[in-house]
């Protein structure tokens, strides 16, 4: 089953961005689909793999700061190749 994650990293702190980048880079460097804009990234793929690297990366991303928020939302189909119809 392909699922499509949207996820925001936001840290609750002054210093926030190297935990962000870091988090972004983490997951691009995973071999799955990831596409990112100015508010939250986006992964794509199978999802028992998407599972298993978020699980890795999200423990990562929140130990990495003092408090933070993090968002995610999924949905059930690879959407990666969507685009407006309007």
């Amino acid at each position: 089953m392909d699922i499509s994650v949207e996820l925001t990293l936001t840290p609750l702190q002054d210093d926030y961005e190297p935990a962000i980048i870091d988090f972004i880079k983490n997951l691009r460097n995973s071999g799955l689909t990831v596409l990112e804009n100015p508010l939250s990234t986006q992964v794509y793929g199978e999802y028992d793999a998407v599972m298993h690297v978020l699980q890795k990366e999200m423990k990562v991303a929140l130990e990495a700061v003092e408090r933070g928020l993090l968002y995610i939302k999924i949905v059930k189909s690879n959407r990666s190749d969507y685009e407006p119809h309007f």
